[in-house]
């Protein structure tokens, strides 16, 4: 089993920056490749950014350049640093381990998640 915390979250305003923090615990995250992921409020989860153990990361095209995912692996720690944050990017963030089959960007391929941190942009 893994547990995964998320925190960093909080209330900003568009042009802010904040860097979300995913700890885990448990079963080592070391081989998993990490993701992030985001739900807004009346919308499906979509996919953010992932890294792998090597530290290869995968965004969202709308993402890419604002955001930036890394990881720790000694500290079994992955971070999502967000900047130039807009209020589109109002959501609950959550952070999975990838432990199944599948492609990085859906949701089914991760078997581990956290309970989330919420994020809002006011504008």
């Amino acid at each position: 089993q893994v547990q995964l915390v998320e925190s960093g979250g909080g209330l900003v305003q568009a042009g802010d920056s904040l860097k979300l923090s995913c700890a885990a615990s448990g079963r080592t995250i070391i081989n998993y490749l990490m993701g992030w992921f985001r739900q807004a409020p009346g919308k499906e989860r979509e996919f953010v950014a992932a890294i792998s153990w090597s530290g290869s990361a995968y965004y969202t095209d709308s993402m890419m350049g604002r955001f930036t995912i890394s990881r720790d692996n000694a500290k079994t720690t992955v971070y999502l640093q967000m900047n130039s944050l807009k209020p589109e990017d109002t959501a609950v963030y959550y952070c999975g381990a990838k432990s199944r089959s599948g492609t990085y960007y859906k949701e089914d391929s991760y078997g581990y998640w956290g309970q989330g941190t919420q994020v809002t942009v006011s504008s």
